[in-house]
């Protein structure tokens, strides 16, 4: 299939479906032509060509019977980079190294598109996946960040615990890649219980971040497109008596609505987002029954699928203004 030069690359997975269609659709309403890369398909059903000498270098690939030259690419959405699918035909002793190969050709092909405009460039949403810098740079902006303690001292978690008065969660400091196992208790926000600690020297092994728990009246998710907020909230009643986490219950459960941010926390979303250098961000806060917001993390490539679909909100056209916008802000 012929391309031109307005090829708009979409970095995913074979998995990935709605909020990927939904892009696909307003990158070419916009005139451009979307291509679908699933990082899991390669190295068995993607091929990838990189030619490099010092009279140039040039790079390539083929997917689905389509065929893309880097210099086509005018933009790059960074959705998802997914472990490489070697099936089960190769040895399981060969199978780091080739993922590891693997991965590290992806590397170097988005090295080959450095000129494209990224949402977002790979290093900058690295750096903002740490939640320690989050926080930072969330108390630094003006937002209010609950108490936290990260540590593998298990005397030191347990006078937290007493600190806060019991009111404590646990969660992770980056999420879990799609080939690792791990119980709901990592893989969610989680209540701790005084028992929790009883027993707390695996500490010693991985250290936890932990938090104060905050008040719930509403979790929001503010979905924010290069200066553009799209607001959804949660009344926190509906489920949290039975999980600190909204992920972990289900569609007839959740009923988001749309909500409007006080200019004052607008201001403070909008220098966090330049500190970091983000086009994209998905955060995560509380407003307490007191009235406060309370920011918890953003996911520099997080889910908005539900916003759009249940409030009808455009993140989709936004994310593809921002791709073909030749001087995003």
């Amino acid at each position: 299939m012929h391309l031109d030069r307005d090829v708009v690359l979409l970095i995913t997975h074979s998995g990935d479906y709605f909020t990927i269609d939904r892009v696909v659709e307003a990158v070419s309403k916009l005139g451009a032509q979307p291509f679908r890369l699933d990082t899991d398909k390669f190295p068995i059903a993607l091929q990838l060509q990189a030619n490099l000498s010092n009279s140039g270098s040039n790079h390539t690939l083929q997917y689905n019977d389509r065929s893309l030259n880097t210099e086509q690419v005018q933009a790059v959405w960074m959705r998802r980079i997914w472990q490489p699918d070697l099936g089960k035909e190769l040895a399981p002793q060969f199978q780091a190294v080739c993922s590891n190969e693997s991965l590290a050709v992806l590397d170097g092909f988005w090295d080959s598109l450095r000129e494209a405009t990224w949402v977002d460039d790979l290093r900058r949403i690295s750096a903002a996946e740490n939640k320690l810098r989050q926080l930072r740079i969330a108390s630094e902006v003006g937002l209010v960040i609950p108490r936290t303690l990260v540590t593998n001292n298990p005397q030191e978690a347990r006078e937290f615990f007493h600190q806060v008065k019991g009111k404590m969660i646990v969660k992770l400091l980056r999420p879990l890649s799609s080939g690792m196992q791990a119980s709901s208790f990592f893989m969610y926000t989680s209540v701790v219980k005084e028992e929790d600690l009883l027993d707390a020297e695996t500490l010693r092994y991985c250290p936890v971040m932990f938090q104060e728990q905050i008040p719930k009246q509403q979790e929001l998710r503010a979905v924010y497109v290069n200066g553009n907020l799209f607001v959804g909230a949660l009344d926190a009643s509906e489920y949290a008596a039975s999980t600190q986490d909204w992920r972990r219950e289900t569609k007839k459960i959740l009923t988001w609505q749309p909500e409007q941010l006080p200019d004052k926390l607008i201001r403070c979303l909008d220098a966090f987002m330049a500190k970091f250098g983000l086009i994209f961000g998905a955060f995560d806060l509380i407003k307490t029954p007191s009235g406060e917001y309370v920011f918890l993390e953003i996911n520099p490539t997080g889910e908005w699928g539900m916003l759009e679909r249940d409030l009808d909100y455009p993140i989709a056209l936004a994310i593809a203004s921002a791709l073909l916008s030749k001087s995003p802000k």
